[in-house]
């Protein structure tokens, strides 16, 4: 398995996706602290100034509610994006951030849109129908996973509440879609049994030699243990007994 396929822990993989909501935090603290209202940064549809909202709407939040329903789901997706997919991780998350504020920018209402939505709503999507496009059942279960805890989110994609910029999820959804295609090949190599392997020879496995070429049971003379003729010979052989006699010549001083 090369170096790349190892799913091992590293610090980075929880690391990086707190710092990047903590600056969330932070620039909340600082709105809140300095009595300072960055909404004017957020993106602005078709306008030129609105595109510097591209790269700064992903940190700026309306409420303490908008930011804690944001940092939760953004820390877990991408905890995940980074241990799953590390050769991929960056360009899914900074591509994925620009070309959602970029069609957010061509498709949405004219007004501020702010959140790290987006960048979330591209994250399940890419997780999901990459996991089940990879037909890889660790893969497959993190796709099932993000259904289970995010599916509810799939609502929001739709003008259900005009305070909701639902253009902003549905662009993040569509570019995680087309993320989980445009990247190919599997983060985690598929294990394969002996029979799998090239240059396998089954009439060396000691249990299909067992099997005729109809798949019938073959049941195959025991082997006797070879016997070392060295060692039978020598067991074979009398063992001798050898008798060692002491003689003492009696002193002149021993009494008779």
């Amino acid at each position: 398995m090369s170096k790349s396929n190892q799913l091992n822990f590293s610090p980075e993989i929880i690391g990086y996706p707190l710092l990047f909501v903590m600056v969330l935090w932070i620039v909340f603290w600082i709105e809140s602290r300095f009595g300072i209202n960055l909404n004017r940064y957020g993106v602005y549809p078709r306008k030129l100034e609105g595109l510097r909202g591209i790269i700064f709407s992903p940190f700026i939040h309306g409420s303490l509610k908008h930011l804690f329903n944001n940092s939760v789901p953004l820390f877990v997706l991408t905890a995940a994006l980074f241990y799953f997919y590390r050769d991929i991780r960056w360009k899914v998350l900074l591509y994925g951030l620009l070309l959602t504020g970029l069609a957010t920018w061509c498709i949405g209402r004219a007004s501020f849109h702010i959140g790290a939505s987006g960048v979330v709503y591209m994250l399940a999507a890419f997780l999901f129908f990459k996991g089940i496009f990879s037909k890889h059942y660790q893969l497959t279960a993190l796709a099932l996973a993000v259904v289970f805890i995010y599916g509810g989110m799939l609502w929001y994609v739709f003008p259900v509440n005009p305070e909701i910029s639902w253009e902003g999820h549905l662009s993040g959804f569509v570019i995680g879609l087309v993320f989980a295609f445009f990247f190919k090949g599997n983060p985690v190599e598929g294990k394969k049994y002996e029979w799998e392997k090239e240059g396998f020879n089954p009439e060396n496995d000691p249990f299909l030699r067992q099997f005729d070429d109809d798949g019938n049971f073959i049941e195959l003379p025991k082997e006797e243990p070879k016997q070392d003729l060295e060692t039978d010979a020598d067991e074979q052989k009398p063992k001798s007994i050898r008798v060692v006699y002491t003689f003492k010549k009696n002193s002149k001083d021993d009494v008779e």
